[in-house]
């Protein structure tokens, strides 16, 4: 048997969480060594790091960095990658965080004499950020740092996990696959054909450092050589992950597979579904917001007033019957978006370029202006701030009988935003329901103030880029 990879020194890639602190570490070294070099060689006072106050404004805007950082996605690997994107990530989050930095003095310095200071700033803390990054795309950005994949499955299953690692861009290489037969329409990958494959030679030759594998798809059977080559290689300490759990890892949705007759063993209810703490939390959270998000409603109702006047004379406000928490019905509010009578005979799906949707409705749809009525629904508990999205229940006696795990997305409060609303945002058929249902899924079984904050990181993204829909 040939030897077993060494499994003792650690392997030199860097893995997805490795990165994210990496970039996040050396962007706010960057951002330090900015301001240290505008203020040491251009006598910048406006924030200098020899004044007593200089911890706490510096703190201050190291904070607002990191924010409008996650917001404008500059700690998305994708984005990372792509030199372009990267750099007008960099210079919105720089300019957001000096406009947030100069528009609250109370915690921040007063506003330079020399405005000039500010563009300083500016400069000062985008020119080393681009460097940073650009060494990041060129060096680290490589396959030397990735992690090395083997991909053992049915041909169909290797092929679609493969499609959806390029479309994601998904920071690992894929050395090679051994499958019942070799992918036409990806010739870009080493192939192994199954009854010919010695594992253990693979994994010494390519350097493997885990393995993805999707036995039941081979029908591989326990006491077969490879099922015994992987029992030897977990032995010895290398990670081996099912092509479903991958899928997870790369979609962060529940991968359709595990939608069986023993999803049991797939999904299951966050710790944090019975967590008196959290939940309390969470209800205090929502009051909060919702109060704050009501009297808002002040400066909304004349401008949405005035611009239905233009676009589309009507009601302000409608209500529509929507399904909430354990099947229980209740009336939803909201702006209307839609011309008056949008429907006649039966409900329909709202569509992309939707006809039915007035001209002023599109922008306040897009800036989703149109949902903030439902922050009524949120202080009643009719809803929470964050879960999934509430359907109508026509849609839903449809979608129940055509997905069986619909109904599950029911066990939690519906949200003004979710995971799905995010992720995937737009949704008018059975098919694109199925996948949306997969991200409520996946918010179910990872559910906690962690992934919350995200969700609303990146409904403040979508909101401010507009791109709702």
């Amino acid at each position: 048997m040939v030897k077993a990879p060494n499994t003792q020194a650690k392997s030199n890639y860097l893995n997805i969480s490795e990165r994210k602190i990496l970039l996040r570490f050396f962007d706010i070294l960057s951002v330090v060594l900015g301001i240290y070099a505008i203020s040491s060689f251009l006598n910048v006072n406006y924030i200098t790091l020899t004044n007593e106050m200089s911890v706490k404004w510096l703190v201050t805007f190291v904070l607002y960095f990191i924010l409008f950082g996650n917001i404008f996605e500059l700690y998305n690997l994708k984005v990372s990658a792509s030199r372009y994107l990267v750099f007008q990530s960099i210079l919105i989050t720089c300019f957001a965080t000096i406009i947030f930095y100069v528009f609250t003095p109370i915690i921040t310095p007063s506003l330079p004499k020399n405005r000039i200071e500010i563009l300083y700033l500016f400069l000062g803390i985008v020119i080393p950020l681009t460097y940073w990054r650009l060494i990041y795309s060129t060096f680290i950005y490589s396959p030397k740092f990735l992690k090395n994949i083997l991909i053992i499955g049915s041909s169909n299953k290797v092929e679609n996990i493969l499609q959806i690692i390029e479309k994601k861009n998904f920071q690992i290489n894929v050395v090679n696959y051994i499958s019942d037969e070799k992918i036409t329409s990806l010739e870009n990958y080493k192939y192994q054909q199954l009854d010919k494959a010695d594992l253990l030679k693979v994994m010494e030759e390519h350097s493997v450092d885990e393995i993805v594998v999707s036995t039941s798809s081979l029908g591989i059977k326990p006491n077969s050589k490879i099922n015994q080559q992987l029992v030897y290689l977990f032995e010895h300490g290398i990670n081996i992950k099912s092509i479903g759990n991958l899928y997870e890892e790369i979609t962060e949705s529940v991968a359709k597979e595990n939608l069986n007759k023993e999803f049991y063993k797939y999904i299951s209810f966050s710790k944090n579904h019975e967590n008196t703490f959290y939940l309390l939390f969470m209800r205090v959270f929502d009051i909060i917001v919702s109060l704050v998000g009501l009297l808002s409603l002040l400066f909304y109702v004349p401008f949405v007033f005035i611009g239905n006047l233009f676009g589309s004379r009507g009601p302000l406000f409608y209500k529509q019957v929507r399904v909430g928490l354990n099947g229980e019905h209740f009336n939803i509010y909201k702006f209307r978006s839609m011309i008056v009578n949008a429907e006649t005979n039966k409900a329909i799906w709202a569509e992309k370029n939707d006809r039915r949707i007035t001209s002023f409705g599109k922008f306040i749809r897009k800036t989703r202006i149109d949902e903030i009525p439902q922050f009524w629904n949120i202080l009643i508990g009719e809803m929470s701030l964050i879960g999934p999205r509430p359907e109508r229940p026509e849609f839903v006696l449809s979608l129940k009988d055509e997905l069986p795990f619909y109904a599950i997305r029911h066990v939690i409060r519906p949200g003004l935003t979710g995971w799905a609303q995010v992720m995937y945002p737009y949704a008018n058929t059975t098919k694109e329901q199925e996948i949306k249902l997969r991200y409520d899924l996946y918010y179910i079984k990872s559910r906690g103030l962690f992934m919350d904050f995200k969700i609303l990181i990146k409904t403040i993204s979508t909101v401010i880029q507009l791109k709702g829909q």
